[in-house]
C-alpha cells in the first residue's frame, strides 16, 4: 500500500479550470494527479442517491478513493441525551451515503466538553461510540470504517489520547489524525519531526495493529490562539503557524506507513496536496 493524497471539498481551481459539478471532481483530481477526496456533509447528509451513483462511476474510472465527513453538529458527548443519541442516526446517514459513493471511511467530530469534565465527556462519547457500532452493524454497514477526528480547539473533545480511546471500542474504528488541529490546540506543540514522531509512536503503542499504519489524516496549516484553532491557512501563507508538512512526509517514508492524507488548506487544498505528494515521492527516488 502507498500513501494516498487528496482534498476535502473543492479547491478554488476546480471552478477556475471550468469544472462545474460534483460528478466532475474525480476527473479534476486525476488532472491534479491526486488520489482521494473527502465529500463534505458538514451541514447534513443531503446527497441524492442518483448523484452519488454518478460520482461513484467517475471515481472508479479515475481511481479516486472517497471518504465522507459527517455532519458537524454530531455531539457524542452532549449533556443533552436526545442530542447525543441523535448522533447515532447522523452516522448511519453518513455510512449509507459513503457506501453508495463506493468509499469506506466516515470522518466525524466527537463534540465538546461543555460544562462537564473531560473525563465525563469522554465517558459519554465512548457510550455513544458503542451505540454507533451496534447501529451500523444492524443496518448492514459493518464494512464502513469509522474515523473520529482529533480537534483543534482546547474545549473540544479530541486530543490524540481521547480519539484513541474511542478507537479501542472496536477494531474497525480508525483515527483521523488532524496534524494541524493537534498543533493548534497545543499552540505549536506538534511541528518538529520529533514531535510528529511522538504522534505516530503513540498510535502504534495504543492500537498495536495496522490502523497505526493506514490511519486517516487531515493536514493544513492553521492559525491559532490560546484557545486553539482560529482558521485554516494555505501553505503559502501559513508557514509561521505550521505545522510543516515535510517532517511528516519523511516519517511516512522512513516507516513505510500508508495513510490517506486529506489536505484542508483554505482554497488551495489540491495544490497543497500536490506539494505533499511530490515531496513524498521525491524521497523515494
Amino acid at each position: 500500500m502507498s500513501v494516498l493524497f487528496g482534498t476535502a471539498g473543492e479547491s478554488n481551481s476546480f471552478r477556475e479550470k471550468g469544472y462545474k459539478n460534483s460528478t466532475q471532481i474525480p476527473a479534476y483530481l486525476k488532472e491534479m494527479q491526486l488520489d482521494a477526496f473527502e465529500y463534505q456533509c458538514g451541514r447534513g447528509v443531503r446527497l441524492a442517491e442518483k448523484t452519488a451513483e454518478s460520482i461513484k462511476k467517475a471515481a472508479q474510472l479515475h481511481q479516486i478513493v472517497y471518504s465522507l465527513h459527517a455532519p458537524y453538529y454530531i455531539s457524542m458527548s452532549s449533556m443533552e441525551e436526545e442530542k447525543r443519541l441523535n448522533s447515532v442516526e447522523y452516522i448511519l446517514q453518513s455510512a449509507k451515503a459513503i457506501s453508495i459513493l463506493g468509499g469506506k471511511r466516515v470522518v466525524f467530530h466527537s463534540g465538546s466538553c461543555g460544562k462537564q469534565s473531560r473525563e465525563a465527556a469522554l465517558e459519554k462519547a465512548i457510550d455513544t461510540m458503542k451505540r454507533i457500532v451496534e447501529a451500523v452493524d444492524a443496518a448492514g454497514f459493518s464494512d464502513i470504517v469509522l474515523c473520529p477526528e482529533t480537534m483543534g480547539k482546547v474545549g473540544q473533545l479530541g486530543t490524540l489520547e481521547e480519539v484513541l480511546a474511542l478507537c479501542k471500542v472496536d477494531p474497525r474504528i480508525t483515527p483521523c489524525v488532524d496534524f494541524g488541529h493537534l498543533n493548534a490546540r497545543t499552540q505549536g506543540g506538534y511541528n518538529t519531526k520529533q514531535q510528529i514522531a511522538q504522534i505516530l509512536d503513540t498510535m502504534a503503542d495504543v492500537l498495536q495493529d495496522e490502523r497505526a499504519s493506514r490511519f486517516h489524516s487531515h493536514f493544513s496549516m492553521i492559525e491559532y490562539t490560546s484557545g486553539g484553532e482560529k482558521r485554516h491557512m494555505t501553505f503559502a501563507d501559513g508557514r509561521c503557524w505550521g505545522p510543516d508538512f515535510e517532517p511528516l512526509m519523511e516519517l511516512l517514508y522512513e516507516r513505510g506507513l500508508s495513510p490517506t492524507i486529506i489536505c484542508e488548506s483554505a482554497g488551495t487544498q489540491a495544490e497543497d496536496a500536490g506539494a505533499m505528494k511530490e515531496y513524498y515521492h521525491n524521497l523515494k527516488k
